[in-house]
């Protein structure tokens, strides 16, 4: 890795990081980032999952205020994200990476459209609100497994499909569920990321440090600088610049 290719790692840490902690979708800076610089796309699947982890965290922290009285909740999905991390995860690392570089294409095409219809989707949610569980019921813990085994695969945009599902699904403030999604997200990049690492001391799993590293650095910047700043950022731009960066990405694994 020269000087120029850390710097970009690092700076696609940063905008990932924010993007998480304001939308969801970061994954699609760094992962194309990754690929474009050379990395095999399973190992930049993974490096890039264990690096978000610290945005994740910091992301959280910065709507702590929005996250008081949601604890249980919290406990009761988190269970859920944490469930389907572990399996996502496993069939990232069980299936061959010829499966992987079919799957992902599809899958961010899938997120890029959830990216884009994302402000009609959040009009929806607010206005077929009503009475619903405090905790969503069991169907929403259901789809917070599927969540979770999305996001322990390949994990782009899992954040807007959170948001989705606790929007129908609770009767909330959007900023709130907004913040509940970063802590649910956060649980999956974690559980993800411990598992990975277990399996790269027990197997042959690949994970390269230095990109880990510099996502991470970034990705807690961009944490902190989103849950600050972000929302003064005009949507619009955020969705464009993600599309434009998944598509470069989509091609890139096309190739």
């Amino acid at each position: 890795m020269n000087v120029l290719d850390g710097v970009a790692i690092f700076a696609a840490g940063i905008a990932a990081g924010g993007i998480n902690t304001i939308v969801g979708s970061g994954s699609l800076i760094t992962f194309p980032t990754l690929v474009a610089l050379g990395y095999p796309p399973v190992v930049a699947n993974v490096s890039n999952n264990i690096g978000l982890v610290p945005g994740s965290i910091t992301g959280a922290y910065g709507y702590r205020k929005e996250l008081k009285g949601q604890r249980e909740r919290l406990l009761r999905l988190g269970s859920a994200s944490f469930l389907g991390a572990i399996v996502g995860g496993l069939l990232l690392l069980g299936l061959p990476e010829e499966a992987f570089k079919v799957i992902v294409p599809a899958l961010i095409g899938v997120a890029l459209v959830l990216v884009v219809v994302q402000p009609r989707l959040q009009a929806w949610l607010l206005a077929r609100r009503e009475n619903h569980h405090p905790n969503g019921g069991p169907w929403l813990w259901v789809g917070v497994l599927a969540a979770g085994m999305y996001g322990g695969y390949f994990g782009a945009a899992q954040g807007i499909v959170l948001i989705a599902l606790l929007g129908i699904a609770l009767d909330d403030d959007l900023q709130r569920v907004n913040a509940a999604k970063n802590v649910l997200s956060g649980v999956v990049n974690g559980s993800a990321a411990l598992l990975f690492i277990t399996m790269s001391i027990i197997s042959d799993t690949r994970i390269d440090w230095p990109a880990v590293l510099l996502i991470a650095a970034g990705a807690t910047v961009g944490g902190v600088l989103g849950a600050k700043v972000g929302r003064r950022i005009p949507p619009m731009v955020l969705r464009g610049v993600i599309v434009v960066v998944g598509v470069v990405a989509i091609v890139n694994l096309l190739r």
